[in-house]
Formats: C-alpha cells, sequence, structure tokens
C-alpha cells in the first residue's frame, strides 16, 4: 500500500497501513524523526513497555495534560488515546498533535454520548458539571471543571457545599468520591470496561496465596474491589505506593501497563496483576485493547508522515478549554 491509499484507508483503519523495510530500527529512526522535527512523544502507563521506554515523558492522565501544557515542541506525538491527544490539542492549538492510532479510543469516553449528556444536563440546571478528563472534548465542552483520579477529591472539595454537582462519566470513581468526600452527587452511568473486569473472588483466592501482599487499586475498579483494597489511587498514587511501601508484594487492580513501570522504580517487589473474571489475555491480566492499538511502527510512520494528526474545531476548542484550564490551575 503506498501513501495515497493509507491515507484514504485512515478513516477505516486508524493507522497509516505501509510496510517498512524488515531491518528497520524502528527506535533509532523514531529518535531521529523525533530530534529533526523538534517531536515530544508523551506516553501513558498503560502503554507497551517498549513505547513507554522511548517516551519523551511517561505519566497519568493529570501528568500528560500538565506535560502538553508546557512542551515547547512543535510536534506532540500521544501514545495514549484518543481523548488524551485530544486534550492536547485544546492545550496547543498551534502545535500539531499526532495520535499513532485513531481508533485508539476509550470506553469510558464512548460511554458519555454528547446528545444524550447534553439532554442530561439541561434536566438539572442547577448542577456544577465535573467531568473525567476520559471524555470527548464535546464533554469537556458541556464541563464546568474537569478532574482526574489524582485530583477528583480535591476538585470536588473546591466546590462550595451549597452547589450540587453531576459527576461523569464514571460512576464507580464517582461512587467513591462519594464517599471520600460526603457530596450527594449526581452520577452518569458509565464505566471503564477495563476496571469493571476485575474477579473479587480469583483476587481473595490470590490473597491466600499471597497473605502478605497489599491489594490496591484504582478508584474506576467495581466497589466490592475497591471495599478490599489496602489502598486506593491514581496510576501514579499506585505507583508510588508500590515504591514507598515497607510490603514485598502487591495484587495490583488496574490496567497491567503499569507494572513495567513499576517494576523498573521497585525492582525488589513482587507485583502479581489482579485477574478478570474472563481470562482473555495469556497473562491472566487486565488490558486495555485500546491502549494496546499504539506500536512502535505505527509511532515511526506517524512521526515519519506527520499522520494521523487529531484536530478540535476551534469553537468547540475554545469551550472545552475553559474547563481543563480550570483543573490545571486547581491542581
Amino acid at each position: 500500500m503506498n501513501l495515497k491509499q493509507a491515507i484514504r484507508s485512515l478513516p477505516e483503519k486508524g493507522y497509516l497501513d505501509i510496510p517498512v523495510t524488515k531491518n528497520l530500527d524502528l527506535v533509532k529512526e523514531i529518535e531521529r524523526l523525533r530530534k529533526a522535527k523538534n517531536a515530544v512523544i508523551l506516553a501513558h502507563y498503560y502503554q507497551v513497555p517498549e513505547i513507554q521506554d522511548i517516551a519523551d515523558f511517561v505519566g497519568d492522565s493529570l501528568a500528560l495534560a500538565q506535560a502538553a501544557a508546557k512542551t515547547t515542541a512543535d510536534i506532540i506525538l500521544f501514545a495514549g488515546v484518543h481523548f488524551m491527544a485530544e486534550t492536547a490539542k485544546i492545550l496547543n492549538p498551534d502545535k500539531k498533535v499526532l495520535l499513532p492510532d485513531l481508533l485508539a479510543g476509550c470506553s469510558l469516553a464512548e460511554s458519555a454520548p454528547k446528545d444524550k449528556f447534553e439532554a442530561f444536563k439541561k434536566q438539572h440546571p442547577d448542577h456544577i458539571v465535573v467531568s473525567y478528563v476520559n471524555t470527548s472534548a464535546d464533554i469537556k465542552a458541556l464541563t464546568d471543571i474537569v478532574c482526574t483520579s489524582s485530583n477528583a477529591e480535591k476538585i470536588i472539595n473546591s466546590i462550595p457545599k451549597d452547589k450540587k454537582i453531576i459527576f461523569a462519566p464514571d460512576k464507580n470513581l464517582g461512587a467513591y468520591l462519594i464517599k471520600k468526600t460526603g457530596r450527594d452527587m449526581l452520577l452518569w452511568d458509565g464505566a471503564c470496561e477495563v476496571h469493571e473486569e476485575f474477579s473479587l473472588e480469583k483476587i481473595l483466592q490470590l490473597k491466600t496465596e499471597h497473605p502478605d501482599a497489599k491489594i490496591i487499586a484504582h478508584p474506576e475498579s467495581r466497589d466490592y474491589i475497591l471495599n478490599i483494597a489496602d489502598y486506593i489511587g491514581s496510576t501514579s498514587g499506585l505507583l508510588k505506593y508500590v515504591q514507598q511501601s515497607d510490603a514485598k508484594e502487591f495484587i495490583i487492580a488496574t490496567e497491567s501497563g503499569i507494572l513495567h513501570k513499576m517494576a523498573q522504580v521497585a525492582p525488589d517487589k513482587i507485583l502479581i496483576p489482579a485477574p478478570p473474571e474472563n481470562d482473555k489475555n495469556s497473562c491472566a491480566c487486565t488490558e486495555c485493547p485500546y491502549m494496546k492499538r499504539n506500536t512502535l511502527k505505527k509511532i515511526y510512520l506517524a512521526l515519519e508522515y506527520e499522520l494521523p494528526e487529531v484536530n478540535v474545531e476551534e469553537t468547540l476548542r475554545k469551550k472545552a478549554l475553559v474547563s481543563i484550564e480550570r483543573m490545571l490551575e486547581l491542581s
């Protein structure tokens, strides 16, 4: 397939399907293109290890948004999912933002369609809308303030007690925040398919096999998982906990990509991925199929041809920017 054909097939395939030389050193070529084009590679902790290892910055959603806001690069390549690249573009309208695969979406973001959420908001006009960063630009434009799992509790607590709150789209994170803050929030019925998969029975079985292990969980998990957790936190929070804890073993209830960074910062710890109800993966762990769409080859091709590019219409961008900037100011 040549370049013209590959570009035409982007809406269907999501990435540039162009063959590369068999022995091409992708890491070396990515480094060359990054320098030549003044590009920065931002990667989420859920990316495959080889992508995390070549990234300029690896972090959770909050840290990545902050990095995108500060970068002086001309090109931002986002090794993550669509809403992350979209957020980077909202913050950087004059920079080119690349996403290696446009079909790297998010089940949580997709659980809040614009038309339905807009109608829901209109039914509750006296509510302040707090939306998780895992949402489309359309939802961010309907939002008063964005949050991430790292700063959600702080942001909820910053809202006056007499104000009513809609929290969207993650009902599990929302329910957790209600317990933590005591606020009676109205929750949108959305969830992350990865964090909904964990098996309580299998985690408890692992606990009997590893009685000294700490169970740590992301707040997007179901309440029955959070109820047995020794620690609940964002991706970066989980990473920090493993690094600083005196415990030697951990059962980790979040997307398994984080284990790569955990092993780097805490090589002496035993890391056990929490298993899903249905073992679809050979690792008996939970993997986000969208995060895993990105590959070194797709990153190389995206940098080489500066496609696929993520754009946000200017009127929408300005509306969405307000809620993101409010979050960054509080963070």
